[in-house]
C-alpha cells in the first residue's frame, strides 16, 4: 500500500509513519521541515506546505490513502494563519485527492470542534458543533472537519478522528508546558480538581488512524463520519498530573483557582494581548481555563463498532513509557 502522511515529521504524524513502516507500507511524508532520519528509513520526504496546490497534487499521485495529520495547533495566534493551514490546507488536500483519484482520506480532527463550554461526560458522536468558539484553533478545525466529511462520496471515502490530549514520548505540546510550569512552581489547579478527562497515548492515536484506514471504503459504516479516539478509561486530570510530577521528582501542584476567576483572568489577558499586540501567548485564556477545569471524556463505542478501534498500549504501560522518556530528558 502507498500511504501519504501530511505532517509526518510531527508528534502524531511520526507515530503514524512508524506504524505504517512496521506494516511494510510504502510511505511518503509531506512536511515543512527536513527529516533525514525518515529519509534514511526509506520514507519519501516532500518538503511543502499543505496549502500549496501543485505540491499536493504531485505528492498524492499514486497514493492509496492519505493521512492528513498536518495542522496548526495552539490556543493563541493570528486567526488568518490558523485558517490558512487548517482550512485552506485541508481544502487543498481534498481537492488533490479528488483530482488524483485517491480513494481514502483519514483526517486528524480534535474533540475541541464540539466544545461548547460545558462538561462532556461519556460523550459520543452526537455532539453538535457550537455556534461560537473562543479561539481560532477549534473554529478552524471544525470548518476543516466539515469539509472532510462533506467530501465523502464520488470515489473518495473520508473519515475524521478526534484524538484527545495526545501525550507520550516526543510530545512537543502538552507535557512540556505542564512540566515547565511545575518546575517554576507555577502550576495551579483550575476548578475543583475533580474533573475527569480522556487522554490519548500517541501510539494509540496513531493506531486509530491505521485501523480506520484499513476499514475505510465507499459505503463503509465509518465513511463520512467523525469519531472520538482516546485511551479506554478517563483519568482525574489533576490527580494524573500530580502522580506524573511525583514520579519525575518535580515540585507538586500548588494552590487552586476557581473556574470563574480563571476565565475572568483569561478574558483580561486576551484583551491585553490583543490591544497591545504583545508577543507570545497569554498565561491564561478563557478556552484554556475551561479545558483545565471541566470534565471532557468520550465514548469509544462508535469507533469500536464501526472500524474496530483497539488501543494497543494499556494506560499503565503508556504512563510508564512516558515517565521513562521524560526522566532521560530531565537529568
Amino acid at each position: 500500500m502507498n500511504a501519504l502522511v501530511t505532517g509526518g515529521g510531527g508528534f502524531l504524524g511520526r507515530s503514524i509513519v512508524d506504524q505504517l513502516l512496521r506494516l511494510g507500507e510504502t510511505v511518503t511524508v509531506v512536511a515543512r521541515g527536513e527529516y533525514p532520519d525518515l529519509a534514511a528509513s526509506g520514507v519519501r520526504c516532500v518538503r511543502a506546505d499543505v496549502a500549496d496546490r501543485n505540491a499536493m497534487l504531485e505528492a498524492v499521485s499514486g497514493q492509496d490513502v492519505v493521512f492528513h495529520a498536518a495542522g496548526k495547533a495552539g490556543y493563541w495566534g493570528p486567526a488568518s494563519e490558523f485558517a490558512r493551514v487548517n482550512v485552506q490546507g485541508t481544502q487543498t488536500v481534498i481537492q488533490a485527492c479528488r483530482e488524483r483519484s485517491v480513494p481514502r482520506l483519514v483526517f486528524t480532527s480534535s474533540p475541541s470542534v464540539v466544545f461548547d463550554g460545558r462538561a462532556h461526560e461519556d460523550a459520543a458522536n452526537t455532539l453538535a458543533y457550537p455556534d461560537r468558539y473562543e479561539c481560532a484553533y477549534p473554529e478552524t478545525k471544525s470548518r476543516a472537519e466539515r469539509l472532510v466529511l462533506a467530501a465523502n462520496g464520488e470515489g473518495l471515502a473520508t473519515i475524521a478522528l478526534r484524538p484527545h490530549l495526545i501525550y507520550g514520548p516526543r510530545d512537543p505540546h502538552l507535557l512540556p508546558r505542564v512540566l515547565e510550569r511545575a518546575r517554576r512552581r507555577r502550576l495551579t489547579v483550575v476548578g475543583d480538581g475533580r474533573n475527569a478527562v480522556s487522554l490519548t497515548y500517541v501510539e494509540n492515536a496513531a493506531a486509530a488512524h491505521v485501523q480506520a484506514a484499513a476499514r475505510l471504503r465507499p459505503g463503509a459504516a465509518c465513511a463520512g463520519r467523525a469519531y472520538f479516539v482516546n485511551d479506554p478509561e478517563p483519568v482525574r486530570l489533576w490527580e494524573w498530573l500530580a502522580r506524573l510530577l511525583a514520579r519525575l521528582g518535580l515540585p507538586p501542584i500548588s494552590g487552586r483557582v476557581p473556574l470563574g476567576l480563571a476565565r475572568a483572568a483569561g478574558a483580561a489577558f486576551e484583551s491585553l494581548w490583543n490591544a497591545l499586540r504583545l508577543p507570545g501567548e497569554p498565561p491564561m485564556t478563557r478556552f484554556v481555563a475551561s479545558q483545565l477545569a471541566l470534565s471532557h471524556w468520550y465514548s469509544l463505542r462508535p469507533a469500536r463498532e464501526d472500524f474496530g478501534y483497539a488501543p494497543p498500549i494499556a494506560p499503565e504501560d503508556a504512563f510508564e513509557r512516558t515517565v521513562g522518556w521524560w526522566r532521560e530528558r530531565l537529568r
